[in-house]
């Protein structure tokens, strides 16, 4: 089947061709391991999970080569190893630093596998490949590209004439946007920094320029370099990177390897919110995903409500939507309760995710064949989504009677997706006037449907629905 991504690199959505079919070739920026993985960070993990999910139905297992990095280097870790030992623990810093970042890609990768994100082929880690990092660096320079100067290495953006081209920003947005260091060593403000110095009490380096630790960017480019080659098929990570740290990442890549092409396509995640209100620990609505699950919010109702969103539209999280998310999931549940899942993959939902990743569509088609009893098919969706239940039988399955009202939710909310597509909402003014004779008040939102049977409940009014 054709895989359609939109290409934030050409603005349009594009047939994705891979380079090589029997090597489908994927990075994606991870975290910068100084804490618990917050709500943002679980999106793009959940979104390029599906990404490679998708790659892997369509290529094959074998035939797709995921990698999703640690930035293991970063003053936010040495700042939490600081207050360590400004706390009274005598260890050495780098000691404490080690320990901090063990201590948090553990906490991440057990928190994204609550929200049911396989680990990928390579995670590679910052710290362990500055050596390649010094080589690239002195290769930029011997090339023109970068320059040294007061222990620093800067990339001089004016040697490279495509800047700009993934963010479509101009430099007066650029310089705005980066918060630029004005600083007496830079030829340019544009200039970014490759490698910084290092105080005898911070992480560092020997290199030809003294000792230090690389910048932020250049980690990326050496660590995918390094992977997947000069060229690879898809680059991605959440919106708020692609300026600067993937403009600074296509830049020096390719003046590094200009043979290759770096990513050929790039996809990237739009931000996320908590009731409305963009997330923040200002407004007292910063989650971790750890805090979700603390709260016995099972992670496969978290992974519904991020792929109910489309990856390229901002998502809101409410506890509306992870009321409503459980209701449907446990009714699934009970629905699949023993059986076999279908040998293939339902074609339509298959072609709702192969089309940009329309996971939207994809829950909109379990609904659909949660209403029409294909308990098989259903299965097989919820398995190739991320979502059967595997690790937590025990958060309950409904009553017979909930069962009922939740598969007619179901038939409804399967009408109401087919009518958003048709523009003949026949079908739905019919079954919510069925409801309401009988007794059911209905709640329709974005968030889904649900049917709530009142004191003059009468069961017998929906026979034949």
């Amino acid at each position: 089947m054709d895989i359609f991504l939109t290409n934030t690199r050409t603005r349009a959505k594009e047939l994705f061709t891979p380079i090589d079919p029997g090597n489908v070739r994927i990075y994606v920026c991870g975290p910068t391991v100084y804490d618990r993985a917050h709500m943002g960070n679980a999106r793009a993990a959940i979104v390029f999970d599906m990404l490679v999910r998708v790659m892997r139905q369509v290529y094959g297992s074998a035939q797709v080569t995921y990698v999703r990095n640690f930035t293991d280097v970063d003053d936010k870790i040495n700042a939490t190893a600081q207050a360590r030992k400004v706390a009274g623990d005598p260890r050495p810093l780098e000691t404490l630093i080690a320990e901090r970042t063990e201590e948090t890609i553990g906490w991440y990768l057990e928190d994204m596998a609550a929200v049911g994100v396989a680990e990928p082929d390579h995670m590679p880690r910052a710290t362990r490949y500055i050596p390649q990092m010094i080589a690239m660096i002195a290769g930029l320079i011997a090339s023109g590209h970068a320059y040294a100067a007061e222990g620093h290495v800067l990339f001089s953006v004016a040697s490279y004439r495509n800047y700009g081209a993934l963010s479509g920003r101009t430099v007066d947005d650029m310089i705005a946007g980066a918060r630029v260091e004005v600083a007496p060593y830079k030829r340019d403000p544009m200039d970014f920094v490759l490698w910084k110095p290092s105080s005898d009490d911070l992480p560092g380096w020997d290199s030809p320029w003294g000792r230090g630790r690389p910048g932020w960017h250049i980690e990326c480019s050496a660590m995918s370099y390094e992977l997947l080659g000069e060229s690879f098929d898809i680059h991605g990570g959440g919106n708020d990177l692609m300026f600067p740290h993937h403009e600074n990442e296509i830049a020096q890549s390719c003046c590094a390897h200009p043979q290759g092409d770096f990513a050929k396509v790039w996809l990237h995640n739009e931000m996320l919110q908590v009731e409305g209100k963009k997330m923040s620990k200002s407004l007292g609505n910063f989650f971790t995903v750890r805090d979700l699950l603390d709260q016995g919010i099972p992670g496969e109702v978290i992974r519904f409500v991020f792929l109910s969103t489309h990856y390229r539209k901002p998502m809101d999280w409410t506890a509306e939507k992870a009321t409503s998310a459980t209701k449907t999931l446990r009714h699934w549940y009970d629905q699949t309760a023993g059986m076999q899942a279908s040998p293939d993959l339902d074609p339509e939902l298959l072609e709702a995710v192969c089309n940009d990743l329309n996971t939207a569509g994809a829950i909109a088609r379990l609904h659909r064949l949660s209403a029409e009893g294909k308990a098989g098919d259903l299965l097989a969706g919820l398995t190739f989504l991320g979502l059967s239940l595997v690790k937590a039988p025990g958060w309950g399955l409904p009553s017979a009677a909930d069962s009922g009202i939740a598969l007619l939710a179901d038939k409804l909310a399967a009408a109401r997706a087919e009518a958003m597509q048709s523009k003949d909402f026949s079908e739905v003014d019919r079954l919510k006037a069925a409801f309401l004779s009988a007794g059911i008040e209905v709640r329709m939102s974005k968030t889904g449907v649900e049917l709530v049977p009142g004191p003059g409940f009468d069961p017998a009014r929906l026979a034949g629905l």
